[in-house]
């Protein structure tokens, strides 16, 4: 199976991005084809071999994303795997992608991968960063119902069946919105605990949209793919998660206006998952309703 890598890149970490791609040219196998895309700012020098693509304004993270897919054909189809990887993490091992294409080969239901995100310093692993609701064992392996935005891999087959990113999310919830569709058109997730990127500890909240833009993508996320039925329940349940969190006062301000403008402004399509999909996914741990 032939893999290629996607990075995006706001141009302000050089050496971490160099390390990554270090990294990447250093996977066992054949070489992993890679492309960086500048998301509205200019490339750091990349080594020989990587191309690039320059965005004159930042496209968001699925933006950028899903013009870095189309750089290996429509849907990526110049590859059979595209991994997506944050340009601040480091592949650990150097046979990611080979057990990448083992895992692929073995199943052929398998459509997308989400890897273990470890510190660097003290190989932790968040529990948002486990992708399931049993979240206390990140070393165990499991199937799952979403996966992690910049340390995947995809089957390109999903990506030119059910199509790439959601572009105006921008930031927030894209990779939930393609990985029930992905399952919707019948696919498996698998959470791989050996499979890993270091990556600094952070969070989330240290972007300043943070909290605006989680709970707008999270109505887009609902009218885009759930059933009529499901979306009051799984919108108010997210409600009272957040209220139960106790935000502070600019934080809960910011939540509301863009909860508001989730409900006010085109979400894209609609194509509301079967209720076979919502079975699925309550036998894999995580109704969408949580």
């Amino acid at each position: 199976m032939k893999v290629g890598a996607v990075v995006i890149t706001m141009g302000n970490r050089p050496e971490e991005l160099r390390a990554l791609l270090d990294s990447v040219a250093k996977q066992d196998g054949d070489p992993v084809q890679v492309v960086v895309v500048g998301n509205g700012s200019p490339v750091p020098e990349v080594p020989e071999g990587v191309r690039t693509v320059e965005l004159p304004e930042n496209l968001g993270i699925p933006g950028g994303r899903n013009v870095g897919i189309e750089a290996f054909g429509p849907g990526g189809s110049d590859v059979d795997i595209l991994l997506f990887l944050d340009d601040d993490g480091l592949l650990a091992r150097t046979d990611t992608a080979e057990l990448c294409r083992e895992a692929f080969a073995a199943d052929d239901e398998l459509g997308i991968i989400s890897f273990r995100i470890a510190d660097p310093d003290t190989g932790e692993t968040q529990r948002r960063h486990v992708p399931r609701l049993r979240a206390s064992d990140p070393m165990r392996s499991s199937r799952v119902t979403t996966f992690l935005g910049g340390a995947n891999a995809v089957r390109t087959r999903v990506l030119t069946q059910v199509g790439g990113l959601p572009d105006a999310f921008f930031y927030a919830h894209e990779e939930t919105d393609l990985a029930w569709r992905a399952l919707d058109a019948g696919w498996m997730i698998d959470y791989r605990s050996d499979m890993v990127l270091n990556h600094p500890t952070t969070a989330p909240s240290r972007h300043a949209v943070y909290h605006r833009m989680v709970a707008r993508n999270r109505v887009w996320l609902a009218r885009r793919n759930l059933p009529a039925l499901l979306v009051p329940v799984y919108l108010g349940v997210w409600m009272a998660l957040t209220l139960l969190r106790r935000p502070s006062r600019p934080a809960l301000k910011a939540w509301f206006g863009g909860f508001r403008e989730g409900w006010a402004t085109p979400c894209g399509p609609r194509r509301p998952m079967r209720w076979r999909t919502v079975w699925r996914l309550t036998r894999l741990g995580r109704p969408p309703v949580i």
